[in-house]
């Protein structure tokens, strides 16, 4: 596996903001509501674009380099621009500016963390087919609403990513996901398990009062609990063994 062919979390981001494009571009009831709204979406599209251009301009050609391998600077500006758009979004309720050095920084270390975990991978030697691929954009397709998978990988291209790209990421990605998978081993939670997070946020909801939304009950909601408890471990086990992977890495970042 190539250094081009590494994990690139750029296509969750991208698929979110293409997601995002599609639904501020959807039409009025009228031509006049339709042509103000592209106007619209166009004026902001062409600002968003420029203050992407502006902060991610004095980023290195290589942002990293992780044991020997290069973290490139269009590797990088797609994930921190999606990034910054979606801080920029949330910041908006506060009035406050996202700190776009913290995002950088933050966008390095995931970039690098997903490099390690995509070494260790093909070290072991996991792979994915390309059938397997291919009915995961399916699925892709499938969860947000689009008829197909060309849909999806036009809605990616919108926002900067190619169908290469895409199954490049999506192919990694999925690599990662079964080496985490490999590591963490059994995660199913036991009834315990689940009674217990079930007990801590009716407790955490009682603690809010009115403020805090019912909680159906535990029959009804069993299945999303598991899923969340799965989620976690899983979570819980990349981060770890990320944390295991830098400490024998050789890992340089240059912003």
């Amino acid at each position: 596996m190539t250094s081009s062919q590494r994990l690139r979390p750029a296509l969750g981001l991208s698929l979110a903001a293409a997601m995002l494009a599609l639904a501020a571009c959807g039409g009025g009831d009228d031509a006049s509501d339709s042509a103000a709204t592209s106007e619209e979406s166009t004026s902001q599209e062409e600002s968003a674009g420029a203050d992407d251009s502006t902060a991610s301009g004095d980023i290195p050609d290589v942002v990293a380099e992780v044991n020997g391998e290069e973290v490139t600077k269009d590797e990088f500006v797609p994930v921190f621009e999606a990034q910054l758009q979606q801080a920029t979004a949330q910041a908006q309720s506060t009035g406050q500016a996202p700190d776009e050095d913290a995002i950088k920084q933050q966008t390095a270390d995931q970039l690098v963390d997903n490099e390690l975990l995509a070494q260790e991978a093909e070290s072991r030697g996991i792979s994915v087919s390309e059938q397997d691929v291919e009915d995961e954009l399916a699925t892709l397709a499938k969860e947000n609403q689009l008829a197909s998978t060309d849909e999806l990988i036009a809605a990616l291209e919108k926002q900067g990513t190619t169908e290469e790209q895409a199954r490049v990421q999506l192919e990694t990605q999925m690599v990662i996901e079964q080496l985490v998978a490999d590591e963490a081993g059994s995660v199913e939670p036991t009834e315990q398990d689940l009674r217990k997070i079930y007990a801590d946020a009716k407790k955490q909801q009682a603690q809010m009062g009115k403020q805090g939304q019912k909680i159906p009950p535990y029959a009804q909601v069993k299945s999303q609990i598991a899923e969340q408890a799965k989620s976690e471990k899983l979570s819980e086990v990349a981060q770890s063994l990320v944390e295991t992977l830098r400490e024998d890495a050789d890992i340089q970042v240059n912003l």
